[in-house]
């Protein structure tokens, strides 16, 4: 009887997309009065940040939030192309190392700390990139957005959604991340891990890890 292939679990930024927080950090310090930023890295964010990304924030109201706590001076449209300016490029290998993993008969998953500002931003550079007319959501079978599911990571109860939506078990599913809170939350959990610290690319380092699985 074959062997079943391992699961995917993915993260979005820093594995799938590029990303680069201080694009934003500096975009942020140019609307500031008195040359200050916000507090959003890749570690650690504001409560503002972790109330968007679970939806419980309208972009209107993240937009007031932001002019209120950062002292910011901006238009909606300039407060939005500064928070999407982390949003870098979806490489197309990696688009492509995914569809061939799918081929071959892995399972894959999306699990990614998001919002609606960034989800439009990213879908819509997938429309005009690659043609994905539901964006990154016809690479993958499913996708998981903490801002839809109302959980981020790295709390374990968004891990167990998924898992739960997927019927995957821990140990047949291998969990891609590039934050390392986030990595020990699925080890906890009983899920395998790839972490993608940098220079680490999807491209790289994750054939290796699938031959390694055991």
């Amino acid at each position: 009887m074959p062997t079943r292939k391992p699961n995917l679990l993915f993260d979005f930024g820093g594995v799938l997309i590029d990303i680069d927080y201080q694009r934003t950090l500096e975009a942020m310090r140019r609307l500031h009065r008195h040359g200050g930023t916000i507090e959003f890295t890749q570690a650690a964010q504001a409560e503002l940040f972790d109330a968007m990304e679970t939806g419980r924030l309208t972009p209107e109201e993240f937009r007031a939030g932001l002019r209120t706590h950062y002292e910011l001076e901006a238009t909606d449209e300039e407060l939005d192309a500064a928070w999407n300016a982390l949003l870098l490029e979806v490489p197309a290998e990696r688009l492509a190392l995914v569809a061939e993993l799918r081929a071959q008969g892995h399972e894959t998953a999306l699990l990614s700390n998001t919002n609606q500002l960034h989800i439009t931003a990213i879908n819509k550079k997938l429309r005009e990139q690659y043609g994905f007319a539901n964006g990154i959501a016809d690479a993958l079978d499913r996708v998981f957005y903490s801002q839809e599911v109302g959980l981020r990571k790295p709390g374990e109860e968004i891990f167990r959604h998924a898992l739960r939506e997927m019927n995957w078990k821990p140990e047949e599913t291998l969990f891609i991340e590039d934050s390392p809170q986030h990595i020990e939350t699925a080890q906890r959990l009983g899920l395998h891990t790839l972490y993608l610290a940098p220079p680490l690319t999807l491209t790289d380092a994750l054939p290796d890890a699938l031959r390694a699985f055991s």
